[in-house]
Order: structure tokens, then sequence, then C-alpha cells
């Protein structure tokens, strides 16, 4: 990564709190056989809770840096949560689109996207930053890949 051109590539990390916090809101849902609010985001098995922390509110999205260790697919949607959410209470309308689909597929050696949808995230990514210093997303992951088999992150021009 050349940081003298002012390239900042930004990891996701996953947020094992906030992912733990929704499965048991789940739970606590099952167990008291209730239903969510209308509208609400509940957390499926095979998502999880990933954040950016933002250090430089001026960026300018320059590409996706994805690596999958396993074919599969994984869907990065992004949340319009402003401050520590409590992302338990998640509304499907906070929901951002697009989201950054990818996929490695059996003997394909690189990571495959929909690059109009992933550029189009990766500048709301941008623009979110200059009022954020934190963004959380959902990671859902398909066709037996897991968060062990992932390496994200994105680059930005400072």
């Amino acid at each position: 990564v050349d940081f003298a051109g002012n390239q900042q590539p930004l990891i996701f990390n996953q947020d094992f709190h906030l992912t733990e916090c929704m499965r048991l809101r789940v739970k606590s849902l099952e167990q008291k056989n209730q239903r969510p609010q209308d509208g609400e985001k509940l957390l499926l098995p095979n998502e999880y809770v990933y954040r950016l922390d933002f250090s430089e509110q001026q960026l300018k999205f320059l590409r996706w840096n994805i690596n999958l260790n396993a074919t599969g697919k994984i869907i990065i949607t992004g949340t319009s949560q402003h401050y520590t959410p409590d992302l338990t209470n998640l509304m499907t309308r906070q929901l951002l689109d697009p989201s950054g689909i990818f996929w490695k597929t059996e003997g394909d050696g690189e990571v495959n996207h929909y690059e109009a949808d992933t550029q189009e995230f990766g500048e709301r990514i941008a623009d979110l930053a200059r009022i954020r210093k934190v963004m959380y997303f959902l990671v859902t992951f398909q066709d037996d890949i897991t968060p062990d088999d992932i390496n994200c992150s994105i680059i930005f021009k400072v």
C-alpha cells in the first residue's frame, strides 16, 4: 500500500459484542414467544456485524480489497446508524442500498463483484465518513464461507 500517495486502507473489523447482542435479541424473542417490532431486522445465523473506524473524515473512495480464502459469497450491507448503535433493534429501513456483493467460484482465482454497485457503495461510505467516526455493516455469508475465510478492506484517498 502506498501511504506516500495518501492512500489509506480501512479494514472491516468484526464487532463480536454487537453480533452477540443481536443474537441474544433473537433468542429472547424466541424464549418469550414474542414477535419482533414491525420492520425490525433480526440477525440471521449467517450474518455478522462489522465496523469501519474512520480516522480521517475527508476520504475519496478508490477501490475494494476483498480476499476470500474459499469459494462462496459475501454480501456487505451498510447501516444508517449514526452513533454507537443499539443494533439489537435495527430496522430494515436503516439498511443502505446498494449492498456490496462479492463472490468466488470454484477454479476462479479472483473475487468477482457487481462493479457499479460496489463503486456506488464505496462512494456512499466515503460520503458518510464526512459526518461519522464509525460505520456499522451486516455481512452475510453464503455457501459455507465463514468470517475466518475473509479479509476485507476499502482503499481510500485521503
